[in-house]
């Protein structure tokens, strides 16, 4: 009888014990399993968002540093830069075609940028305060803030791309001015306007808070374009500025 209770106590115990061990299994399961989640949607969103400029930065590496490749715009004669190009290494295995001709994407309005093979149409007299309205215009080009000058009227030009609501969202929007850092002084910027070519040369560049919109409606003596992207490239903390003034020949 004593054996019987001494057996029927170690089984209650060994049962509470694989009770409690498969209820702490099942637990760990579920927590491993929400960590695991959590971690891979955040890889997931890293990686969302530095993808496109890591592409455009590797893109632009191979392009110009390895190639050494050169963009021209497709215009009249007097524009082009010579073509005298020594061939790197790569290149010259690869029997790779050095010059790209940069054909504006739309003659009525659009941009282009050799040093960055930014090639972009834009989209007028968009308003900058409201969000809907101009997220929808990122997803299709670069925006023309509302108020500022057209090429050609002698006025101040500010253009903007790249911008979010949300920082998930940074890599939805427009790329094209990813590598607007990279622009240096005496750099060229080109707007078509109304099948017109209007050449511009970088000037300087400014890195500024979201706050400061006073940029926006700078007076200026003399025709002046501002382009605007988000800074650094993938986040939404600042905003690059680059200025150019127009080339008149």
């Amino acid at each position: 009888m004593k054996n019987t209770t001494k057996l029927a106590k170690k089984h209650l115990i060994r049962h509470h014990i694989d009770k409690i061990t498969s209820s702490e299994y099942f637990r760990v399961l579920i927590l491993r399993t929400i960590g695991n989640f959590i971690l891979l949607s955040s890889i997931f969103m890293i990686l969302k968002t530095i993808y496109p400029p890591l592409k455009e930065e590797i893109k632009y590496f191979v392009n110009n540093t390895l190639l050494k490749k050169q963009y021209v715009v497709h215009e009249k004669e007097k524009y082009l830069k010579p073509l005298k190009i020594e061939k790197g290494l790569l290149a010259k295995t690869l029997n790779f075609n050095q010059v790209e001709i940069l054909k504006p994407v739309d003659s009525n309005f659009s941009l282009v940028v050799p040093k960055i093979a930014a090639n972009s149409r834009i989209i007028a007299n968009t308003d900058p305060s409201d969000e809907k309205i101009y997220l929808d215009v990122l997803n299709r080009g670069i925006a023309h803030a509302q108020g500022t000058a057209f090429p050609g009227e002698g006025g101040h030009i500010f253009l903007f791309a790249h911008s979010t609501d949300y920082f998930w969202n940074v890599s939805v929007y427009n790329a094209i001015f990813y590598l607007l850092y990279k622009l240096e002084k005496g750099d060229e910027v080109n707007l078509f306007y109304k099948g017109h070519r209007y050449v511009y040369r970088v000037i300087g560049k400014e890195v500024v808070d979201p706050e400061e919109v006073h940029y926006l409606t700078r007076k200026t003596n003399r025709e002046f374009l501002t382009l605007q992207t988000c800074w650094p490239p993938g986040t939404t903390l600042k905003r690059l500025l680059v200025f150019a003034v127009r080339v008149v020949e």
